[in-house]
Parts: structure tokens; sequence; C-alpha cells
């Protein structure tokens, strides 16, 4: 609608004329009171309702609006319906689709009681006698619709949402029930409170009560925009929520109503669910008294901070790693050395030495249940199985296994948790994996150690010194949890390839057990019983085995791998398995059989030359026996003499200390050639 159709609407010149029926069309209206000078749009879904308004548009003559009391009961009966309603003027009806419903554009024009319903079917007809109109020469109730005029000004200014044009034109009405019914049908009560005022006929009353109920609307708007200022310096985006809460606890108070439990607990921890949740948590944790005592602390610490606070968030997570740590849980020894010794033969062939130091530390652990101060650090080169034989500890003690690398580890803060001053600080990765495995006494494996750094950000070996100390570790304080946790029952397992990049302290508290890597004998019993079944199976074999025999394992291990351990060694076999693979699909080629003379075909032209001592002695030549972190090998020497000086010439890059040897051996020989019959000239 435009602004002059609005003006129009309320102060309707001599030229609008209204028929008012002898008997009037009651349209029932439900959730909804419609006061005189409002236009509103009416739904409506019975065809028979639809048929006699449009004959009353045609006509122009006036309907009834009555609201429902109960909007989930029909009509009829006519007890449903409020007995004081609004004549309105039909403006406009807009049919659906389908004809079986329409939207009624109306007009409110004056108040009407009921005195009689005449019909009930197939629509309701009323006679009606219309509300006496307020004498506007009476003073008080001239003074009262200026006071109304005056407390609308006032709303509008505390921030009521009122169109700037009613506004204006509110100040041109003379006519007391017009402003009285203007004002009405912007106030926010409910539907009962708006029928008692469109309902009392006494004018002076009807006024008295609408300006009750402005003051009272004024009032929230105050106490709502209060609100707003007090908390503006804070608000972001996630305390939005917050205020609005605030907002309808405080309209909730001054509207006298009791809180409903809906609202209850809004204002950051007033619902104390969650206190009682996190204190009932620390007394099951059953955490040491001192700890418990410093939780119990920060709980209190934490009621009197508001949700929506960082502090809040902070305090919290704080509690709960301390209710998740597992101060009183512990894995169930399951220690038996007779089966502990089938579980290790099961999982790892050889390693004789590196068993027994096991099935020592577990005979020990099956006499004295406070075992777990040993620290074991598995030292050797890749693919020996290291990590492995952790694995095999752990399910022979039957405890949680837990693992991690320390591998490029710079910050000391990895290994004992960042202060909680810091945003986003979180405990160190021990005390996080401790809280992973759900108990005090797993086995941890510290995975590459002789592989952390450090830098500006700390040192983390030295954070280490007080973890594996068993003197010491039993009162380890991470610095995120600030209280000390007890891992002298925890089971540490170390593992390096190499011992120098490891500080002396450190090593001090390790016992060292050296794996020298498999000889090729233990490789053919491996590549058996392990590593070529496991290919089958992950290649899709299983249905279509073959064998190998020991002349083709060994020729894969001489000639196509170069290793200590085992990770090349399978990845040759996968890769013959690969192949196999890929002729049973193509070519539908079952093997059954692989020996020496197929290695090449299916690998390829060899990697490594392998070398063995020659059965004859040759002038000139020695063989020695050179070691490397991938294996041993033999080496042979070759010597020639020239004319020249008497130096001595090495050829290939050798170390200081191969050169040392060699210069060696040439003094000795200088030193007693008369003992060897050796003439001077001869260097």
């Amino acid at each position: 609608m435009t602004e002059q159709d609005f003006n129009n609407l309320l102060n309707p010149g001599p030229e609008k004329q209204y028929l008012m029926p002898k008997e009037m069309l009651i349209v029932p209206l439900k959730d909804i009171v419609v006061f005189p000078t409002m236009v509103v749009t009416v739904y409506i879904k019975d065809t028979n309702l639809i048929k006699s308004i449009e004959e009353a548009f045609e006509k122009g003559v006036m309907v009834g609006l009555l609201s429902q009391k109960d909007s989930g009961k029909p009509v009829p009966p006519v007890s449903n319906l409020y007995e004081v309603g609004t004549a309105v003027s039909i403006l406009q009806v807009i049919k659906g689709t389908t004809g079986q419903e329409a939207m009624v554009l109306v007009e409110g024009i004056s108040r009407f009681v009921v005195n009689d319903f005449i019909q009930l079917n197939p629509v309701v007809l009323a006679k009606i006698e219309l509300a006496p109109a307020a004498d506007s020469k009476d003073i008080n109730l001239a003074a009262m619709s200026d006071e109304m005029k005056s407390l609308i000004r006032v709303a509008v200014h505390e921030g009521k949402a009122l169109p700037q044009e009613v506004l204006i034109n509110l100040e041109n009405i003379t006519d007391i029930d017009q402003v009285a019914d203007v004002t009405c049908s912007f106030l926010t009560l409910d539907l009962k409170k708006k029928q008692e005022l469109l309902a009392l006929t006494n004018p002076a009353e009807r006024l008295g009560k609408i300006i009750e109920a402005l003051n009272r609307e004024i009032e929230l708007l105050k106490l709502r925009k209060k609100i707003r200022s007090d908390v503006s310096k804070q608000m972001n985006k996630t305390e939005r929520e917050f205020l609005l809460r605030q907002e309808m606890k405080a309209i909730k108070k001054q509207l006298g109503d009791k809180e409903d439990s809906a609202f209850g607990g809004m204002d950051g921890m007033s619902d104390e669910g969650e206190i009682k949740e996190l204190k009932v948590r620390i007394k099951e944790s059953k955490m040491p008294a001192e700890v418990e005592k410093i939780a119990m602390k920060e709980l209190d610490r934490l009621k009197k901070i508001v949700s929506f606070s960082p502090e809040f968030t902070v305090a919290r997570t704080y509690i709960e790693w301390l209710c998740d740590m597992p101060w009183d849980k512990s894995c169930k020894n399951k220690i038996d050395v007779k089966v502990a010794r089938k579980i290790l033969d099961e999982d790892h062939y050889g390693l004789d030495k590196i068993k027994e130091r096991i099935l020592e530390y577990l005979a020990v652990c099956q006499l004295n249940e406070r075992c777990g101060a040993t620290i074991l650090c598995f030292v050797g080169p890749p693919g020996v199985g290291k990590t492995s034989l952790g694995k095999s500890v752990a399910r022979a003690l039957g405890r949680m296994f837990i693992h991690t690398s320390l591998g490029g580890v710079r910050d000391e803060a990895d290994i004992r948790g960042h202060r909680r001053t810091y945003v986003g600080a979180m405990p160190g990765r021990i005390v996080q994996s401790i809280k992973r495995a759900g108990c005090n006494n797993p086995v941890f494996m510290l995975d590459e150690i002789d592989k952390l750094g450090h830098d500006f950000q700390g040192d983390p070996a030295s954070a280490l010194l007080e973890v594996l100390d068993p003197e010491q570790n039993n009162i380890f304080t991470d610095h995120y949890l600030d209280v000390p946790f007890d891992l002298s029952k925890t089971f540490f397992i170390l593992t390096a390839n190499f011992l120098d990049p490891i500080p002396s302290a450190l090593l001090d508290r390790m016992e060292i057990i050296e794996l020298a890597g498999y000889t090729e004998e233990e490789k053919l019993v491996i590549a058996h019983r392990y590593l070529l079944p496991k290919q089958m199976a992950y290649n899709g074999l299983e249905k279509h085995p073959f064998e190998m025999t020991d002349e083709a394992i060994l020729k894969v291990v001489r000639s196509y791998t170069f290793e200590a351990g085992l990770r090349e060694l399978e990845r040759e076999l996968g890769a013959i398995c690969r192949k196999i693979a890929k002729e049973t699909v193509e070519s539908k080629k079952k093997v059954s059989k692989i020996g020496a003379a197929d290695i090449e075909y299916y690998l390829g032209v060899e990697k490594y030359e392998y070398e063995m001592k020659s059965h004859e002695d040759t002038v000139g030549v020695a063989t020695g026996l050179a070691w490397t972190p991938f294996g041993g090998d033999i080496i042979f020497i070759e010597a020639a003499r020239m004319k020249g000086s008497k130096n001595l010439i090495l050829t290939g890059s050798l170390g200081d200390v191969m050169q040392e040897s060699a210069r060696a051996a040439l003094s000795y020989v200088r030193s007693n050639a008369k003992e060897f019959h050796i003439s001077d000239d001869i260097f």
C-alpha cells in the first residue's frame, strides 16, 4: 500500500461510506485480534464462507471479525468465540487456484458487541450493536489521548518499531477511539490481553489500561537497551545468544512471571548441571588428594566465570584433562613367561639375546608386582624389527601398547606440554599418550630417539631425562597439568639406529640392547615363514599359492638387497608376487614354483655383486671385513708397487680410520723388513 492509501485508511473522509447490515456475517479468527484502523489479510479455507464474503464484497457491506478463545477447537459452537469484535470493510478478495481457499484484505472500521447469533450453518450470522464512541469533548479523555501520543513517541525513541508515516498521522488524529485503536494495534501483548482492551466499553477505563500497558512496554524497552549497552563492549558473534537469553530473562522478570525452566541456567554457569557433572567426575577419577584439591579449587573458580568468556573454556578443559587421566587405572598384567616365550617366537625368528632379556624382565614382573622401572633401548639398523618387538612385549604382558615417534621433534613443549597461559595450550606427548591408553602402566615405545633435534625452543632430549629416570618419573610434572603424575609403572622402550647422537646423560638411563641384523640363514627362514605368506595374502594370491626354493630366496638376498634388516627383501618378494598376480589375471598362467634361474625374469638385472673369499692366495691381494649400518661384507684390498718416491698412495673414498690402518700396515712391514727378508729398495 502507498503512504496515501494508509493515510486514507486512518482518516476516512466523508466520501467513504460503509454499509452496516442488520445481520452481520461473522468471520472467526485464530491467534489474532483486529482493532479498528488496522489493515490485515485474513486467510480463509471454508468454501461457504468464501462465497458469502464475495457477496458482501460485491454489495459493499461490512463483515464482523471475532477472535476464537481456543484456536484448536472448531466454530461452531459459538461459545468458542469472544462476544466483542471489529466490523471491517472488505478491500480485496484473492482466491486460490483450487477455489478452496482465499486471502481477504480488510480494514478495521468499528468495534461491535454481539447481541445474538441467529445462524450457525453453513456460515455464522449475528445481530450486533456498535460499541459507544468516546466523548471527544471530555477533558479527561482528551488528556489521556494526548498522554498516549506522548508515550508512543517515547516508545519509538527507546527502540519501538513503528512506521514513520503512522507516527506523523497519529499527531493529526483527533478522534479518541482512533488514537486508542492505533495504539493497541502496536502493543506487544498476548491475544487474551488484546481482547480485553478491545472489549472494554468504558472509555476512561480502556484508555487507562492502554496507558498502563504502554508504560510497561517502555520500561521493557529501556531495560533491553540497558542490557545491550552493558554487554556491547564485549559482544561478539558467539555472545549474541547469551544477550538474547538475558533479554528474555529480564522481560519475564519484569512481567512478574516465574522463570521457566527453558530459560534457567542461561547466564554463565547458573545451571549447576555441568558443575555437578564435573564434581562427580573429579570424585570418580580417584586422583590423589593433592590433585583433587587443585581440581576442586579450579571448579570453584569456574562457577564465577560466565560461559562466553574464553577463561571458561580454558578452565573447563583443564578440569576435564585432570578427570580423564588414569590416576588409579592399571592394565592387568597377564604374565606367564612360557606364554611370553611362545608369543616372541611366533612373532620373531632369531634375536635370541633380546628375547632372553625380555623374558628376564617378565620373570621379574611375575615375582614382583612393581616392575616397569627398566628402560630398554633397542639399537640397530632399519628394518630389523625394533618396533614390532615392542608390540610383542605388550602382547606378552597383556598391556596397552603406545607408540610415538620422536623423529624431528625440536620443541621441549612436545614432551612436557605448554603452560596454560598460552592460547591453545595442550599437554605434551607423554601425557596425551597415557590418556589415550587409559591406564598408567602401558608399554610405551619412543621411536627414533636418535633423531631428536634442538633449537631456540628448547632441548627435548633434556626434557626426557625426567621421563626416563626411574628415580624421578614417579612425580613427572607436565607443564599443562602442573601436577605430578606417576610414570614409574610405565614400561618404556626406546629405539635408535645409532647411539652417537644420543646425549650421554640420556644413555646412562637406558639399558642398551643391540640388534646386529639378520644372517642369510635367518633371512631365509623369515622369508619362508613370514614375508612370503604375507605378500601372497596382500597381493591376492592366497588361492594361487606358489613355492620359492631356498636358492631363489638366497639369490634375492644376495643380488637384489643389501641391508641388515628385512624391508628391502620384503619389497622384492612383493614385486615378484605382483608380477605373478598380473600373469594370473592376464594369461591365466599358473605359477607353482620359482627357482633361482627365474629371479632375473621377475626382478631384472642383478643390483649387487656377491663377493666370496678366494680359495687360493693371490700376491698383493688381502681379504678384509667391512661393517656398515646396512650389514657386513668382505672386501679385497690390492697393493701394487712401482718406481717413485717412498710415498703411499691410497685410492678410493677412504675415511680417516681406513687411511690410518693402511699407513700402520706399511709402517709394520718397513719396521720388520729384515725379519721378512725384504730389501729396503722395495720401498
